[in-house]
């Protein structure tokens, strides 16, 4: 751009707003037809080694309030702790899926297989964890956490060990609730914050 740049201003933030469905979940958002699958429906296809769980959860705000317009993506490793095109890794396990909350409860549902453990390169290795992405109306940049299970060998876990603030750990444990079942809710303020982190 030739010139100066002094009668330029800058322009208003945006946050997700309603738009992040259209673009990111169209079946969701009432936009039907526009892929064959929508992106990011399953982690993993009907055959793929190891357990399946299921985890529900909600977005909740600092007043308790559950945001019914989050969107959550999730990555992880497969039963073993591969990741997809990882040499070895299953082939039917992709590692990727995209969840939107219920639009009337704000509750959300994550079916999936339960990961491995994943080596730290650092040496060792990850406790069996979900990293999640999420956003919605209201949140600017998308905020990033994890998931660990609370029935897994957590201790010695290289993330979990830096968190300078030991009484917020349990902010990223999901409770089991039954036989492949566990619940985790993310609060995005106030008590009992969920630790999230700068990626």
């Amino acid at each position: 751009m030739a010139g100066g740049r002094d009668n330029l201003r800058e322009s208003a933030s945006q946050t997700a707003g309603p738009y992040v469905h259209i673009g990111l979940a169209p079946g969701h958002a009432g936009l039907g037809g526009i892929y064959g699958v929508e992106p990011g429906r399953s982690t993993f296809e009907a055959g793929a080694a190891g357990e399946v769980v299921t985890i529900t959860g909600r977005v909740l705000d600092g007043t308790g309030w559950a945001l019914r317009d989050a969107l959550i993506e999730a990555w992880q490793a497969d039963a073993g702790g591969l990741y997809a095109g990882q040499a070895g890794a299953d082939p039917r396990v992709g590692g990727f899926a995209r969840i939107c909350a219920d639009a009337a409860t704000g509750e959300w549902t994550l079916r999936t297989i339960k990961p491995g453990r994943v080596p730290h390169p650092a040496g060792g290795t990850m406790a069996p964890h979900v990293a999640l992405w999420i956003v919605a109306r209201g949140i600017n940049v998308g905020l990033q956490t994890r998931l660990y299970f609370e029935d897994e060998r957590n201790e010695g876990d290289p993330v979990l060990a830096r968190i300078e603030h030991k009484h917020r750990v349990p902010t990223l444990i999901a409770t089991r609730t039954g036989p492949g079942a566990y619940r985790f809710d993310i609060r995005l303020q106030g008590e009992g914050e969920t630790v999230f982190f700068d990626m």
